[in-house]
């Protein structure tokens, strides 16, 4: 399928349906706020979900989003660790061999993580570009807002 990614119908409802399109009325609708990180999870990680959790757009995140937010707080975590191991050890270490100088084998696993940080961040909407026409400000509270047989219209 060629071309841009559709946007989500939530999304375009917190925008007020810019694109005046008509929204897909059979569009399965998520239940359940995600708020409780996996209990799998480490004592850093579950401050991370925590943060991510409150920052969020309030009702965005759904029971559903609770893969790709674990997705994101390790991938945060490895990128931290990995990141502290270059501080440590820096940037060039020496080969185990021949002693030679040799890249830190932390910083693929910094590139790789922020990655998988910035395409996951997108896709939960944490990133500017990803909430740019969002605006939640006057948004109904209801059980499900993100429903389009909601009372509120589109403007």
């Amino acid at each position: 399928m060629a071309g841009r990614k559709p946007k989500p119908t939530a999304l375009k409802l917190l925008a007020g349906n810019p694109g005046g399109r008509k929204l897909n009325k059979q569009e399965p609708i998520p239940s359940g706020q995600l708020i409780n990180p996996p209990e799998w999870m480490t004592n850093e990680q579950k401050a991370d979900w925590k943060t991510a959790i409150e920052n969020a757009p309030r009702g965005l995140l759904k029971k559903l989003d609770g893969s790709a937010l674990s997705v994101f707080i390790v991938a945060k975590d490895l990128h931290r660790q990995a990141c502290q191991a270059v501080e440590k050890f820096g940037m060039i270490t020496k080969s185990p061999i021949k002693g030679d100088p040799v890249q830190n084998p932390y910083l693929p696993i910094i590139n790789k993580q922020a990655q998988i940080m910035i395409k996951t961040a997108s896709e939960l909407g944490f990133t500017p570009s990803s909430r740019t026409r969002v605006n939640v400000g006057d948004w109904e509270k209801t059980e499900n807002k993100f429903s389009v047989n909601n009372k509120r219209k589109a403007k």
